[in-house]
């Protein structure tokens, strides 16, 4: 017995192929050869794959007989089309006019069967792809093959190793899992990563204040060597340098937030107004620098400084080291709780403050102290990163030469002192 489909079905059904259609028809405009397909085809195909359907919506036998039918006159039609040319000359062997035939066929079904949602995203996903040809083929010519090798290694970490590691601590010394490790690599790398996409291949982002911005997404201690070195080669880019380095670090402060929250919620929620405010503290002091403080006369126009995309995140060498340096951290905060307790985490803080202090946030976020108060965690990351501050005041200063980059250093210092005050406080906070 056919199933009666509800009016909104048949209404989307008829929406989405002549969307179809008229994308097909648009699309194909300027060329002079007539192609299968269009505003008047696509809906008629949608339904009779819609009307086929009902007729046996459990085992598909009329369906599957049409789609038959149709794959046969496509069939003919690809054969006589690939002996033909294009305008550069070249032969046509594209299979985009017959799937989106068969997938104007196959919408009938699946409007009628599965949810709206499905139906619009796979319709939209469609045009996109269809209107967006030359885009693409841009994107896919910049693209580097070593890329893609390293994206096809990321996904192997990911949907391979990372289910397949045991999610049970494998030594006494620590209780983080050999999958919390894997897990906070693919987040960190990551983020990270789209940074580094974001730098490689958005023009915007290769200078000025958006390529600072990315590099503190990426990191901050990096984009601060980078631009006080810009500093120092003088006046033309120096309020952009200087600028670029605070804005790095505000950005730092959110980007440790994002990372906490993925793993710990409830620590976030204890960081989100410390870190917002020092973010705050950090982007008002940036805007100071850059509007307020006078222009020098050969200053070069905004997207003057440059800043060269780090190494690839995703690669095994830095993957391997942020594992190593995570397991590590683990072990020897481990090992500062149970020698000095909660004393030995803020002393252990303030020295990781001179590295990478991402494997130290995630080491806590991710419960690898226990018996820990969140707020001395929170306390613990405020002196990570303070630290890490005073480190970059330091950089700034010796690459540019003192003076060039003397209002950042000044302001990586502030932040610095705000952040240990804020977790002095926190810390004092805590019951005894």
């Amino acid at each position: 017995m056919i199933a009666t489909p509800s009016p909104t079905s048949v209404a989307l059904l008829l929406g989405l192929s002549f969307f179809l259609g008229l994308a097909f028809e648009d699309f194909f405009a300027q060329g002079k050869a007539r192609r299968p397909g269009g505003i008047r085809t696509f809906p008629l195909l949608a339904i009779a794959g819609g009307v086929l359907y009902l007729f046996d919506p459990e085992h598909f036998l009329p369906f599957t007989g049409g789609l038959l039918v149709l794959g046969g006159w496509l069939l003919v039609y690809y054969l006589r089309h690939v002996s033909e040319q294009d305008e550069l000359g070249e032969p046509n062997v594209g299979l985009v006019i017959p799937v989106l035939n068969v997938h104007a066929y196959l919408l009938g079904a699946i409007a009628l069967a599965l949810p709206p949602w499905f139906a619009v995203a796979v319709t939209v996903t469609s045009v996109l792809l269809l209107t967006g040809r030359e885009q693409l083929h841009a994107l896919a010519r910049r693209v580097e093959m070593k890329e893609i090798i390293t994206a096809g290694q990321f996904l192997i970490l990911t949907g391979i190793i990372l289910p397949l590691l045991p999610n049970e601590p494998v030594t006494t010394l620590t209780s983080i899992t050999p999958r919390q490790v894997w897990l906070a690599l693919v987040v960190v790398c990551t983020l990270s990563y789209m940074s580094y996409l974001a730098q490689r291949y958005w023009a915007a982002a290769a200078g000025g204040l958006w390529m600072a911005a990315l590099g503190g997404l990426y990191s901050s201690t990096a984009t601060t060597v980078v631009l006080a070195r810009q500093a120092k080669t003088g006046p033309a880019v120096r309020r952009q340098a200087q600028a670029g380095i605070t804005l790095a670090t505000a950005i730092m402060y959110l980007r440790i937030l994002a990372i906490t929250a993925v793993f710990n919620m409830p620590l976030a929620r204890r960081l989100v107004l410390p870190l917002c405010v020092l973010s705050l503290a950090g982007l008002l002091i940036c805007a100071l620098q850059y509007w307020a403080f006078p222009k020098s006369a050969d200053e070069q126009p905004q997207g003057a400084m440059k800043l060269a995309a780090g190494g690839n995140p995703l690669e095994l060498g830095a993957a391997a080291t942020f594992a190593i340096l995570y397991i590590v951290t683990s072990l020897v905060s481990t090992w500062a709780t149970k020698q000095f307790g909660v004393t030995g985490i803020y002393w252990l803080a303030a020295i990781v403050g001179i590295s990478d202090i991402d494997p130290f946030v995630l080491n806590l976020a991710q419960g690898g102290l226990t018996g820990i108060p969140i707020s001395a965690l929170a306390a613990a990351i405020l002196i990570a990163a303070s630290s890490n501050n005073i480190l970059k005041a330091f950089y700034a200063a010796c690459f540019a030469g003192g003076r060039a980059t003397a209002g950042s250093a000044a302001a990586l210092v502030l932040l610095a002192v705000a952040g240990v005050a804020i977790a002095i406080a926190i810390a004092i906070a805590l019951p005894s």
